[in-house]
């Protein structure tokens, strides 16, 4: 079913549960929350996808993009440990988790558009407009969502500061 293979099914239903747990969070906190039971859903999830990825993939960028998550896993998750301010740790733990998200994103939305509906896929070429146009929202939701993040980060801190 749509041209799955036997592990990729296990990459896509492995690292699916990430999707929803971060949508969730973003949703109620604004942010991934990593010491949270949602935050352990998509810390599993996303490592199960990275590390698959190996298993099913055919192009080098992918291997970029697990890469790149599972370092900014690490630093998202490991740098509330640090001796730092506080405030400091939690721009980059927010920062480097919602890239996180961005990279699982990439993927999924153009793998989906690739093979969905099974057998008439919406998109064929690596270039179409859909496809691009798709990239593009995700992009704009990025910056968008780390702009805002930001800004409230700041106001909470200045909040805090005055209080």
């Amino acid at each position: 079913m749509f041209g799955i293979s036997p592990p990729g099914w296990i990459h896509t239903l492995g690292s699916l549960p990430a999707i929803p747990a971060a949508v969730y969070m973003f949703g109620r906190s604004g942010r991934i929350v990593p010491r949270s039971t949602a935050g352990t859903v998509y810390l599993v999830s996303m490592l199960i996808g990275a590390a698959t990825i190996a298993l099913i993939t055919h192009q080098p960028v992918s291997y970029v993009i697990a890469g790149a998550t599972l370092v900014l896993l690490l630093v998202g998750y490991g740098v509330g440990r640090l001796p730092w301010r506080q405030s400091v740790k939690r721009y980059i733990e927010t920062i480097s988790l919602t890239l996180t998200s961005f990279l699982l994103m990439l993927p999924a939305v153009s793998e989906t558009l690739r093979r969905v509906p099974d057998g008439h896929p919406l998109v064929t070429d690596p270039k179409s407009p859909i496809l691009l146009g798709a990239m593009g929202a995700l992009l704009v939701l990025l910056i968008a969502g780390v702009t805002a993040q930001v800004i409230y980060l700041r106001r909470h801190r200045q909040l805090a500061q005055t209080a």
